[in-house]
């Protein structure tokens, strides 16, 4: 009963993702690319190319971002909070944002749970991978400077696309999300979510060895993760720097640890110097996309699951890849086994209040059938067709 009660809590959540309010509609910053191949996934395809794309490159050559959002939210609602359009005017670079259809998944989260939309050259995937060639073919864009982030099911995602084209991408990162090959069904998602049922760690590295004959070199990673995320467990970021770390061959005790605006950064380096996994945890954060909306890195706009933390996940983020400054950091010390809470204050929060009941109560319906229920909760939710 223990597993039911998770199943059901978890239901509750994604039943509260889709009683939020709708995201907004076109804000004129994001173009549709009409066509880019089958299409095997049935997504949409939108893109942002700024005006100076290429910004001081001397061959004019541009790099790619490929962003994912996260369940409820479209392409624009998500450049619209994370502001990447914003730091691509700034920057130089082009914007590919794939969108889910409700068509697709009534929730608008990309199917990562669902083997034909995890593995090379099917379903969503392949369509991800027709729009990055398409916008190649178009656009003056440096094919050794793609990389691909995402939010939580977008995340997750990201996870897909880094594992099954790692040749594809210089880099990613995963925001509140899961590592790759976490589920195959829907019971497998949720308690993956939960953070229940991983396999060892060097099983984890293997999924992503076996999932093409690439043998290297491998995407450099960044993961960020709320310490207070309800929805998607803290344990997973775990889970995807040990994915990484395997497949890296990095060893997890080898780690700098450093305060990066108020965040917890660790670093694991390969032996020339150069960071092959950066992990950025955010004290006190919920569910979503760590953003600073004041101040001299502002980047976005805080809305539902857009949290202001005080951290620009975003420009973080790009920095990593390099396409902008690295802001400074503080290090810090350590203790092994000792419980870490570095951050002086806790960043602001957007509280996200979820129904007191989701679910008729027994007295209501007289008996309660909980196949029924289930069934119900994720055809709502978006987890069953």
């Amino acid at each position: 009963m223990t597993k039911l009660h998770s199943t059901i809590a978890q239901l509750g959540k994604f039943r509260a993702l889709s009683l939020q309010p709708p995201p907004p509609s076109d804000r004129g910053r994001l173009s549709d690319m009409e066509e880019f191949g089958s299409n095997p996934g049935g997504l949409r395809a939108r893109y942002y190319i700024p005006k100076n794309l290429g910004g001081s490159d001397q061959r004019g050559k541009a790099p790619l971002v490929v962003v994912l959002h996260g369940c409820t939210q479209n392409a624009d609602a998500y450049d619209h909070g994370a502001g990447w359009s914003q730091l691509a005017d700034e920057l130089g670079f082009a914007l590919l944002f794939p969108e889910q259809r409700r068509a697709n998944n009534p929730n608008c989260c990309f199917n990562w749970f669902v083997p034909g939309d995890a593995v090379r050259d099917s379903g969503e995937p392949l369509s991800i991978r027709q729009m990055i060639a398409a916008m190649v073919a178009a656009h003056p864009i440096d094919e050794a400077r793609i990389y691909v982030t995402g939010l939580s099911a977008g995340g997750a995602m990201a996870s897909i696309m880094l594992a099954t084209y790692p040749e594809l991408f210089a880099g990613g990162a995963i925001i509140a999300g899961l590592p790759y090959g976490a589920a195959a069904t829907v019971p497998e998602a949720f308690a993956r979510m939960r953070g229940e049922g991983y396999p060892d760690d060097d099983a984890l590295g293997a999924l992503v060895r076996s999932a093409t004959d690439h043998e290297g070199p491998w995407p450099t990673l960044s993961v960020w993760q709320g310490n207070a995320d309800h929805t998607v467990d803290a344990s997973n970021a775990e889970r995807i720097i040990a994915q990484w770390q395997a497949v890296h061959g990095r060893d997890a005790s080898d780690v700098e640890t450093r305060i990066v605006d108020g965040a917890r950064q660790r670093l694991w380096r390969e032996p020339d110097g150069r960071v092959a996994i950066e992990a950025y945890e955010v004290v006190g954060m919920g569910h979503g996309t760590p953003l600073a909306v004041s101040g001299p890195s502002a980047c976005g706009i805080a809305s539902p699951y857009m949290l202001d933390a005080g951290i620009s996940s975003t420009r973080h983020i790009a920095a990593f890849w390099g396409l902008g400054e690295k802001a400074a950091a503080m290090p810090m010390a350590v203790e092994a086994g000792e419980e870490s809470n570095p951050v002086a204050h806790e960043p602001a929060l957007i509280p996200f209040p979820m129904r007191k009941s989701v679910f008729p109560s027994r007295q209501a319906r007289g008996h309660m059938n909980v196949g029924t229920i289930i069934e119900d909760a994720l055809r709502r939710a978006g987890i069953m067709r």
